[in-house]
């Protein structure tokens, strides 16, 4: 049969195409990828009575949440220069990576009516999902920028640092929301985990707390401190301090954070990708 196939020019539907077509099929898609998004993005709050103002209420909430228990039940504050701008800061770069990757968990099994009926490179989805997330950050920037004008943080040449830092972080969420959308597609029982693991990294990538304080403690080998510190999560989280909070300075960056969050967003992005185009031909069967 296959003989007689390939004799009459007939091909497999749906087969895998080579890597190069496939980014070639995306790029043509650029205009869904990106409509997809914001569609999703306008009828995210479209339910609730303030709308779009929960894009910003959201990460705000929370950090009031977590200054109370860490700031001040914890007193995580202590030894930390400008703490909430600190917080603030941390929270809302924190929210923006475990949005994308929560978001990624669903991409395939959130839209299996779409992947079923419509032949379009399957990538379109988690990526979607991300510039969704990506464009919600942007929105609720906004808020950030407020709250540091409140605390006497104004712009500096240094505010520009942000931009590398959020589009590597960018291309690092994207990276994690390919691979597992990929696992979700096949296990929908990761999506029932995933909040957990969120959460854990959370505590571990120093969103509300000092990692340098930790270290200054002494009560940490200094394998661990420094494993810390390049989770990639804590990373951008301290690009960004860096950036926008003039008293969180290079003294309290890893070494070579550029380097490590380049690193991240090439082995995160260019892995992941090539990873969820190996199963393109499974998504939606089954």
């Amino acid at each position: 049969m296959r003989a007689l196939a390939l004799r009459h020019g007939l091909t497999v539907s749906g087969a895998r195409p080579s890597l190069p077509a496939y980014v070639r099929q995306l790029w043509s898609r650029r205009d869904f990828i990106t409509a997809f998004a914001t569609a999703r993005l306008t009828a995210q709050y479209s339910q609730a009575r303030l709308g779009q103002v929960w894009q910003v209420m959201t990460p705000l909430l929370n950090a009031a949440v977590y200054y109370a228990i860490f700031g001040v039940l914890m007193d995580a504050k202590q030894g930390v220069p400008d703490y909430v701008p600190f917080l603030i800061t941390g929270v809302f770069v924190w929210t923006f990576t475990s949005d994308t990757v929560m978001a990624g968990t669903r991409a395939i099994s959130g839209n299996l009516g779409l992947v079923r009926a419509l032949h379009f490179p399957r990538a379109s989805l988690p990526i979607s999902l991300a510039l969704q997330q990506l464009q919600q950050l942007l929105l609720s920037l906004t808020a950030l920028v407020a709250i540091l004008f409140c605390f006497g943080e104004f712009p500096t040449w240094s505010w520009l640092l942000a931009v590398p830092a959020l589009l590597g972080q960018a291309l690092f969420n994207t990276g994690v929301a390919l691979v597992l959308a990929r696992l979700a597609a096949r296990t929908p029982d990761i999506a029932q985990l995933m909040p957990f693991v969120l959460r854990t990294w959370m505590y571990v990538s120093g969103a509300m707390w000092s990692i340098r304080n930790l270290a200054s403690g002494g009560r940490f080998p200094d394998g661990v401190v420094l494993a810390l510190q390049c989770n990639p999560a804590a990373v951008y989280i301290d690009l960004m301090r860096f950036a926008l909070i003039e008293s969180h300075t290079s003294a309290q960056l890893p070494p070579h954070v550029w380097a490590l969050a380049a690193g991240w967003a090439l082995l995160a992005f260019g892995g992941g990708f090539i990873w969820f185009w190996k199963a393109e031909e499974a998504y939606g069967r089954g």
